[in-house]
């Protein structure tokens, strides 16, 4: 644990966004699972149908003597998953009900809240990047070309597992932040509006843009799987650097700096 004076480092907005994303990304997840079920498979290219092979992943079942038997293909090789996709619990169900909200097949319920935390995501997300363009918390995300020679000492760093506690981010902490916020987070909120009618109406170009709805939301699908990677590594840090720290810089603001230098 680091021994350093306390410094301010998370603003109360970015806090409470921080909170409000945590929880409307789980709830997004868990619905875009039971949204998935419906329809489980992902497609690149603008055509679909049964003249078209162009299926990327496809999650099903099949009776195997007298037993249903879970088949997932990636790619078009075939992986035998039964109990986790594909069959479970005897019955035929991509996703398992332990992973999608609500845990029954009900693909309107799952697309109500899904819609309610997108645009709580979307209002959050745009009022936490207003606020911090005026305090300049905006340019904290930004490495500098200093930040970006440092990077290779600061992977080593991370790969021995000594962390630098200071008042401000580290290059690699930057660089994924800045990721999440400004690359992954607004390509899924543009793929799932490609996915809606009625956007398209109004905006066609975006389905020009991704190539097709399903091309969409094949990426929009493999988005949220880098979003959920991130937040295993990000858990894995928090762990790793020192959690109680960690926590109440969160919770609290106040971070536990190693010297008066980071002051």
């Amino acid at each position: 644990m680091p021994q350093g004076p306390l410094v301010y480092r998370q603003r109360l907005l970015t806090r409470i966004t921080h909170w409000v994303w945590a929880v409307a990304l789980f709830f997004l997840m868990l619905t875009g699972l039971q949204i998935f079920n419906a329809h489980p498979s992902l497609h690149i290219g603008k055509e679909a149908g049964f003249a078209y092979d162009n299926a990327i992943l496809e999650i099903g079942a099949r009776e195997v003597g007298g037993e249903l038997q879970g088949v997932t293909r990636v790619f078009g090789t075939e992986f035998e998953t039964t109990g986790f996709l594909g069959v479970s619990d005897g019955t035929v169900r991509a996703i398992p009900a332990a992973l999608t909200i609500p845990s029954n097949q009900s693909l309107a319920t799952g697309r109500v809240i899904h819609f309610f935390f997108a645009w709580a995501l979307v209002g959050t997300l745009s009022l936490w990047l207003v606020a911090s363009v005026l305090n300049g918390h905006l340019r904290q995300l930004f490495p500098t070309l200093a930040d970006l020679r440092a990077l290779p000492r600061d992977i080593a760093d991370h790969a021995r597992l000594r962390f630098q506690h200071t008042a401000r981010y580290s290059v690699l902490q930057k660089l994924a932040y800045a990721s999440v916020l400004f690359l992954a987070l607004p390509l899924m909120i543009l793929t799932g509006l490609s996915m809606s009618p009625g956007f398209n109406a109004a905006a066609p170009w975006l389905l020009d843009l991704f190539q097709g709805r399903q091309t969409a939301r094949t990426i929009h699908f493999l988005t949220m799987l880098a979003l959920l990677g991130f937040f295993a590594v990000h858990m894995a840090m928090i762990l790793l650097a020192g959690p109680l720290n960690e926590m109440r810089s969160i919770l609290t603001g106040w971070y536990r700096t190693d010297g008066e230098q980071d002051v």
